[in-house]
């Protein structure tokens, strides 16, 4: 009896090819594929973007402030970014300090041209403008946005409410000032918002200049 009941536990462990594999037959796992190359194209990390020139306006002098882009070709150590300080130079690599404020960018290039004539041979330079922080107005009194503000475009009375968010409720709207300096001198000019409201004397709302101070009591 002992003898039939082992021949049917052999039979059954023959029947069955997962039993009567030992540990070491298991066929192994295969082994992880490595990840993937980044395909071609693929995007990296954005860089980001310089800052682009600006186009000054036509009666555009360098002042205060700016920020300008001081390229010499083929020498990048007399190269640059610049911010004119206020007593009007800016600081180089190797040519120091070279007064800039007003001029045009095209002085300021011959003027740096000569310059580095004195260091390389044949200098080839170009003066970018990156920032122009100079040119302001200002208002201040009863408006939402009092502060300066760019000039950067031919910007009248009216524009320049409007970009500080118009007036008040309680601003006195028929005597609002424009102090100008002309000639060395402090001049004042009368706005009347009420008449340009109305479409009368239309010819008070004046093209502002540079430095202008728009007063709304």
């Amino acid at each position: 009896m002992v003898r039939i009941f082992l021949l049917g536990v052999a039979a059954c462990l023959a029947a069955s090819p997962a039993l009567s594999q030992t540990p070491s037959q298991t066929p192994a796992r295969p082994p992880a594929a490595p990840p993937a190359p980044a395909a071609a194209g693929a995007a990296a990390t954005p860089v980001p973007a310089p800052t682009p020139a600006l186009t000054p306006p036509r009666d555009y002098v360098i002042g205060p402030d700016d920020v300008l882009s001081v390229v010499f070709w083929r020498e990048k150590e007399l190269s640059a970014d610049a911010v004119v300080r206020p007593d009007g130079k800016i600081s180089l690599p190797l040519l120091n300090e070279i007064d800039a404020v007003g001029l045009t960018p095209e002085q300021l290039r011959v003027k740096l041209t000569e310059a580095a004539s004195k260091l390389i041979e044949d200098p080839t330079v170009a003066v970018v403008v990156k920032e122009i922080k100079s040119r302001k107005v200002f208002i201040t009194g009863q408006v939402n946005k009092p502060g300066p503000y760019p000039l950067l475009v031919p910007t009248t009375v009216m524009q320049l409410i409007a970009m500080a968010g118009g007036l008040l409720e309680f601003a006195d709207s028929k005597n609002i000032v424009i102090l100008r300096s002309e000639n060395g001198k402090q001049v004042s000019l009368r706005f009347n918002y009420q008449d340009l409201a109305n479409r009368r004397n239309l010819a008070q709302n004046i093209e502002l200049r540079l430095g202008d101070t728009l007063i709304v009591p």
